[in-house]
């Protein structure tokens, strides 16, 4: 799958999820929520992480891990897009100007 895959459906994805908090609290999540969910499936990644060097138990931690990481690419495509960010070319400059320090 590339990139531009990845974004297209996580934006469908997230208008599903627009949907659910409409019917059950009356509004959207705001980018701040977005980002804040991020960040918590990011420090769960960082704890699954640990399970899987053996440094922290964690009950079906494998299964656990390989959902989060799909899931901080899906929240990273979802913010980029709610702050009119083109994942894709931010990935793109990232490793450009990253690759060129070496």
């Amino acid at each position: 799958m590339d990139l531009k895959e990845v974004i297209n459906r996580s934006i469908k994805i997230r208008e599903q999820y627009h949907k659910l908090e409409n019917e059950y609290h009356g509004s959207e999540w705001f980018i701040e929520e977005d980002a804040l969910a991020f960040l918590t499936d990011a420090g769960l990644v960082g704890r699954l992480t640990m399970d899987n060097q053996g440094r922290w138990p964690a009950d079906n931690g494998e299964e656990r891990l390989k959902h989060k990481l799909g899931e901080c690419v899906w929240w990273l495509a979802v913010l980029a897009d709610r702050m009119n960010l083109d994942l894709d070319t931010c990935v793109s400059e990232f490793l450009d100007k990253t690759e060129k320090n070496f």
